[in-house]
């Protein structure tokens, strides 16, 4: 079929076709189907997404049939159009749906790490503050094992070993500050 002679009848079909006409729609669809693929393809270079497009395109048609005005242009000049558009907005929202996954796996990425270099640095930690814990006055080691191990507030320590709770909260503060000297430094043995 040339299409530029004969924009008429698709003129005629796609008019037929805004008033609901199934079967001038179908025919308008046989007709320029081919042409709206092969632009739909050259644009997006996925097959599977070119076809859905080549979908969505003539369900626009179908919607849209009724706004189409042949003093402005031909038929096929408008099928393109709306193809083109159509074809890049599928590309780019492929592109944005393809760099939200990688910045989603990028942001979501657990880093394999070792184990056993995990353990071993706990356990050093751990004897850390434990050697550390042992340079404690015993009342200052009493009164943050009950605290931070126990998880009593300072006024419930202070009750339980029937201290006046500044006193409490001194030991406690004079204790964390040379815990945390202490594991700056490293505990001396």
């Amino acid at each position: 079929m040339n299409f530029q002679a004969d924009h008429k009848p698709l003129a005629e079909l796609l008019h037929r076709a805004g008033e609901g006409d199934r079967d001038a729609f179908t025919t308008f669809y046989q007709l320029t189907s081919h042409r709206v693929y092969g632009l739909a393809r050259r644009v997006i270079v996925d097959s599977e997404i070119a076809h859905d497009a080549t979908q969505e395109i003539f369900l626009i048609v179908w919607q849209d049939a009724h706004k189409y005005n042949p003093t402005i242009g031909n038929p096929m000049a408008w099928l393109m159009t709306i193809t083109h558009r159509r074809a890049v907005d599928k590309v780019r929202s492929e592109q944005a749906r393809t760099d939200r996954d990688a910045l989603w796996g990028v942001a979501n990425h657990s880093p394999d790490y070792d184990v056993v270099a995990e353990t071993v640095t706990t356990r050093m930690e751990a004897q850390s503050v434990t050697a550390c814990l042992g340079s404690l006055s015993a009342a200052q080691r009493e009164a943050i094992s009950l605290a931070y191990y126990n998880g009593l507030t300072y006024r419930e320590v202070a009750e339980r070993l029937s201290i006046p709770l500044p006193t409490i909260k001194t030991r406690i503060r004079d204790g964390l500050k040379h815990l945390r000297t202490c594991l700056d430094e490293g505990p001396t043995e």
